[in-house]
């Protein structure tokens, strides 16, 4: 399973209710409020990068009172 970590920079006061809309995307397995320059981290799971890339793309970037995203993919390492 391949896993992404985003931040998201939100409007102002609007943070509860893009949380809310993140957690009726699949693909997002967590979402957490944090202080600073971004108000919410968001972890999401697919199968494959190119699942993610597409609903960050196209479901979570486009969400009402998102500002801006950043995206950190993880890929798992064997050893």
């Amino acid at each position: 399973m391949n896993r992404a970590y985003v931040v998201i920079k939100t409007k102002f006061g609007c943070e509860k209710d893009v949380k809310e809309s993140l957690l009726c995307i699949p693909e997002v397995k967590e979402v957490h409020e944090v202080h600073g320059v971004y108000d919410l981290v968001v972890q999401l799971e697919a199968s494959k990068f190119i699942k993610i890339e597409k609903t960050v793309s196209e479901k979570v970037s486009s969400l009402d009172n998102v500002r801006s995203t950043l995206t950190m993919c993880a890929r798992a390492l064997e050893i």
